[in-house]
């Protein structure tokens, strides 16, 4: 158009900067932008709104701002552009300041964007109170019927813990009123509440309605299905999923594969994987945490190394997956290269979880003093997740005076946390200190910490059956039993009872009671109800004792069965008497 000598005028930057603003490619807005200066067109309301919204979504804040502040005339664009521009660039409270800011000084009467944008900011920072006020607005406006507007309304209830006001407005909307959008709120609500069911079954009763799933909606259900474990209800959704043709989502297909292997199955992972034709950084990062989680950690490595070599730039989570799995591998050097290389080369800041990681590294390796320094040189204050890691060095290694030290600042960080209590009081029990173990219990006890009861449960012909420590209640309790005496055969093989395990249970009922556990009541219940040769899937909801890890170990390779554990920490995969964590989780 230039070349053929014809000059832009303002409706041509208004059209092209989008444009730009779409590819985010701040260079060539930049250029636009100095092409704007020199025709004078910088003054005209809609190519500034462009400008600022164009800025916001290359990521140049300053620059929206400041081209925002220098605009001769503002209207319900020009507000709405840098409005939305905070939220996209994680400015939720500068976007609620601009919006109070409309609204106090009268400046212009917000429309759906503004109002859907500045509950999305209230949801994201847990505004209620804010977010009640906007609906307070909303209803004097008339504009609470805007589907477009009620459905940012609910998210907000939804994320900031009204559960019931956001369901309110759900069942207010009526099956006709009713769009994508809206179902796949109400799922996410579902979510963030942890009702994971409900969240499937919205899925399926969207789909009644005549309805179509989007990626949304697919992604949300595979999202439940994980949290549940629910590996028949996974693979419906997938059956779903290709028949609606989203099979080639890389969104979708990267909550597959943490569907698939939150669920137990890796293979299924790493299938849905090589079958994806365009792998961007999202899906690499899926696999990597999914072999993590499984304590493939040679593979993980693997993975990033290939991920690097395609030339993708790692995230944040990504690090964290790597550094993991070089602590569970033993690669200390590699985990510390790695580590080193975050801010170097990838300008990644290591958080808390990278440098709970490489506490891990170290306390796995036995080199606990070492771990201690390093706490000591981190440049942010440690928090307790980084403190976990190496009480949790000193459970495996019984060091005491150090264990002592570092359950109290815990103590100080999450004194509702019984883990922390359980650890101290094991390392107590390991050093033959009796009496101190159970004062650490009785003190849980003083300060009303309670230990969630434990209880694991199986999935056999679509049916989940739940089962706790002593359990009577099934309908082949006999039978079970029956199991369990000869699953007691592991005796042969060298089994020694852990009785430190036994821990709510008199000195002399001890050993039977470990028998007892909820695992092993499963356990015997799958060996029961599941055919030979299938696998044998269980989920805990606790960290599982090293009792019963020792037992699966060995029915593993006494009756040539893959059992596969999913406690509150990982995955044990049990094969041929070995465990893939290799005995340290």
């Amino acid at each position: 158009m230039r070349t053929a000598g014809v000059y832009p005028n303002h409706f041509t930057f208004s059209a092209v900067l989008p444009a730009c603003a779409a590819t985010s490619l701040l260079l060539h807005g930049q250029q636009m932008h100095c092409l704007i200066s020199k025709h004078g067109y910088e003054g005209y309301v809609f190519v500034g709104s462009a400008l600022v919204d164009m800025y916001a979504k290359c990521r140049d804040m300053c620059m929206a701002e400041k081209v925002f502040v220098g605009l001769p005339e503002r209207n319900v664009v020009s507000w709405n552009s840098i409005i939305v521009g905070c939220l996209l660039n994680g400015l939720h409270v500068k976007a609620l300041f601009l919006f109070k800011e409309v609204i106090r000084e009268a400046l212009f009467r917000p429309d759906q964007v503004s109002f859907s944008s500045v509950l999305s900011a209230s949801a994201n920072v847990g505004a209620l109170e804010f977010g009640k006020q906007v609906h307070g607005v909303l209803v004097k406006q008339g504009l609470l019927t805007l589907s477009y507007v009620k459905n940012s309304l609910m998210d907000m209830y939804f994320k900031c813990g009204l559960f019931d006001e956001g369901a309110l407005l759900f069942n207010s909307i009526g099956i006709e009123g009713r769009d994508v959008t809206a179902w796949n709120v109400m799922s996410m609500g579902c979510v963030y509440n942890e009702n994971f069911e409900e969240a499937c079954n919205y899925l399926w009763i969207m789909k009644r309605t005549g309805l179509s799933p989007d990626e949304a909606s697919y992604s949300t259900a595979l999202h439940a299905s994980a949290h549940l474990a629910a590996l028949d209800q996974g693979t419906l959704i997938h059956n779903q999923i290709i028949k609606s043709g989203f099979s080639k989502n890389t969104c979708i297909a990267s909550s597959l594969i943490t569907m698939y292997a939150k669920c137990g199955s890796l293979d299924d992972s790493c299938r849905v994987f090589e079958e994806i034709e365009n792998l961007n950084v999202v899906c690499w990062t899926a696999l990597i945490a999914a072999c993590q989680q499984h304590g493939n950690g040679s593979h993980v490595i693997e993975l990033f190394e290939k991920m690097l070599a395609d030339g993708l730039k790692p995230k944040y989570i990504t690090f964290v997956c790597v550094l993991s799995a070089c602590g569970h591998t033993g690669r200390i050097e590699e985990g510390h290269a790695y580590f080193n290389s975050m801010e170097k080369m990838h300008g990644i800041i290591p958080g808390h979880e990278h440098y709970a990681c490489m506490v891990d590294l170290l306390g796995r390796s036995g080199q606990l003093d070492e771990a201690r320094k390093f706490i000591a040189q981190m440049p942010i204050k440690p928090n307790a997740s980084v403190w976990g890691a190496l009480l949790g060095a000193c459970s495996n290694y019984g060091n005491l005076e150090m264990g002592i030290e570092v359950a109290g600042r815990l103590f100080e960080l999450e004194p509702n946390n019984p883990g922390n209590y359980v650890l101290l009081s094991n390392i107590y029990a390991q050093k033959g200190k009796l009496e101190e173990a159970n004062q650490v219990r009785r003190l849980m006890g003083v300060n009303r910490v309670r230990k969630e009861p434990g209880c694991s449960w199986i999935d056999v012909k679509n049916k989940t059956f739940l089962f706790t420590v002593h359990d009577k209640s099934h309908t082949r309790t006999d039978e079970i039993y029956e199991m369990l005496k000869k699953v007691e055969l592991v005796k042969n093989k060298g089994y020694v009872p852990q009785k430190r395990f036994a821990i709510n249970s008199a000195e002399e009922f001890k050993e039977e009671s470990l028998w007892y556990h909820s695992e092993k009541i499963a356990l015997a219940f799958g060996l029961l109800a599941l055919p030979a040769g299938a696998p044998i899937r269980i989920k805990k909801n606790l960290r599982t004792c090293g009792d019963c890890h020792t037992v699966m170990k060995l029915v593993s390779e006494i009756l040539k069965r893959e059992i596969i554990v999913r406690d509150v920490n990982r995955f044990h995969h049990f094969r041929n008497g070995l465990c893939s964590c290799r005995d340290y989780w």
